[in-house]
């Protein structure tokens, strides 16, 4: 995230404040790109591509265009639980990722959303 804006209003020790666009894209656990995780080669992707962060959330149940659920509950172990790969950035750069997403997506979702982001300054000391 490379702009700036004015401190959060009314809010003290908040940090600064900017306008970007979180990516989130949703995947099987078990979707692959040569022999890799799906959610692996994106996050690689959007490293690559200078992009401010990217994490990896493994979800507990849910379904997508199969209509099958996927759980980890005990009596129905899945090998293919959800998974979301979430990088926030500005609009530019999200934008501009967008492609290399789309070549390796496959069946997944990919949703964007407008965000606030939150640049907390480092404190002194606190390292």
């Amino acid at each position: 995230m490379t702009r700036r804006s004015e401190e959060t209003p009314g809010i003290e020790g908040t940090g600064v404040t900017e306008r970007g666009l979180r990516l989130t894209v949703l995947v099987g656990e078990s979707d692959g790109w040569h022999h890799r995780p799906l959610y692996a080669e994106i996050v690689h992707r959007a490293h690559r591509a200078g992009l401010a962060g990217a994490s990896v959330f493994r979800g507990i149940e849910g379904f997508g265009a199969s209509s099958m659920i996927h759980t980890q509950r005990l009596l129905s172990l899945s090998e293919d639980l959800p998974v979301a790969v979430v990088i926030v950035d500005t609009e530019e750069r999200i934008r501009a990722f967008l492609p290399l997403v789309d070549e390796v997506i496959g069946d997944g979702v990919a949703v964007l959303d407008a965000c606030e982001v939150i640049h907390h300054p480092g404190r002194e000391g606190s390292r």
